[in-house]
């Protein structure tokens, strides 16, 4: 890029109509006509009276004016993609602080950008979590100026039913507010937002951290990585079974838990998963199902084939995935750890 034209501008005072009848000029009868095509005959109509004002148009002006187009483009889908602070961040790397702030500012006059952009992206549940606590009309200011109609409205929805009417209320009654009001409430929510992902950030690490992600994935890789910690670090791999649920975990649930989980596992898939399980997990998960169900399911093991061990395990995750979604749900309770009878009391 040339950093002479960079730094070159127009004359002070040229308007956005003179600048575009500047590029009209600077593309041609064949350019301007194709721009003409995609515009209303009243903009036409202006656009064709500055033409005509234009005597010439030099080539340090033309160019100037199809770099500034080209800059606004760009920084328009940036924002598109990713919001104004994405924008930002993409432009300084690539053209300087100050350059990219100059783009900003001159495509603000062009478009209207919500101090809120940089909630564009975040989820209802984390816009509704650092509004908590904050004044009511604080709440119906940042919700009235969200992004979108459809996040404004998610976050509504989850506002605490005591101050719903409240906040609606206010929304109803807000007057237009100025500007620099609106920026400041902005500024204050996106330090907060900061804080709470900083703190987000910081809480996703670590051993819990690991064993979420070994509780997602399949055996295989569970197995590897836990190989690979009780090598390395014994004590770190016992922190992270401690935290993981397997199959063979089944047997720290009640009968009840059992039962319930095995309604919704197919016969197949727990005849191949009990392959290769102690007799203590076949017989207490065999015990949990009617007398007719437990002889399929012997039967079905006995006239298997042998099995490719990564077969047995796709098997168990199954039966481990339907246990971690009935936990998520509520519907039963997994023991996490060692019951060692101590941790388990009571505490008045």
């Amino acid at each position: 890029m040339d950093e002479g034209v960079t730094a070159r501008a127009l004359p002070a005072g040229f308007s956005p109509r003179q600048k575009a009848a500047i590029l009209c000029v600077s593309l041609g009868l064949d350019g301007a006509a194709n721009v003409f095509r995609h515009l209303p005959d009243e903009l036409v109509e202006r656009l064709t009276v500055e033409m005509v004002r234009i005597s010439e148009v030099s080539p340090e002006h033309a160019e100037i004016v199809h770099r500034e187009v080209a800059e606004n483009v760009l920084a328009h889908g940036y924002m598109a993609e990713g919001g104004v602070r994405y924008a930002r961040e993409v432009l300084t790397e690539a053209v300087g602080e100050a350059r990219a702030g100059a783009i900003l500012d001159r495509l603000s006059s062009y478009m209207e950008a919500t101090p809120f952009e940089f909630l564009r992206d975040s989820s209802p549940d984390q816009i509704a979590t650092f509004l908590r606590g904050e004044h009511p009309q604080t709440i119906a200011l940042v919700i009235v100026n969200l992004p979108s109609p459809e996040l404004s409205a998610k976050v509504m929805q989850l506002i605490p039913a005591e101050e719903q009417s409240d906040v609606a209320m206010r929304i109803a009654l807000m007057l237009q507010t100025p500007p620099a009001v609106v920026r400041d409430v902005a500024s204050v929510m996106e330090a907060k937002l900061e804080t709470v992902l900083r703190q987000e950030y910081s809480a996703a690490r670590g051993v819990g951290s690991l064993a979420d992600i070994l509780n997602n994935s399949d055996r295989s890789t569970e197995r590897n990585v836990l190989e690979f910690l009780a090598g390395a670090n014994p004590e770190l791999a016992e922190e992270v079974r401690a935290l993981l649920f397997v199959f063979d975990d089944l047997l720290k649930l009640d009968d009840r838990s059992i039962q319930l989980v095995l309604k919704e596992v197919d016969a197949k898939d727990l005849a191949l998963a009990l392959r290769g399980t102690a007799d203590e997990v076949k017989e207490r998960i065999l015990g949990n199902v009617s007398q007719r169900a437990g002889e399929m399911i012997r039967d079905e093991m006995t006239l298997m084939p042998p099995q490719r061990r990564r077969v047995v395990e796709e098997a168990q995750s199954k039966v481990v995935a339907v246990v971690r979604r009935l936990e998520d749900a509520g519907t039963i309770i997994l023991a996490r750890g060692e019951a060692d009878g101590a941790d388990d009391e009571l505490v008045a």
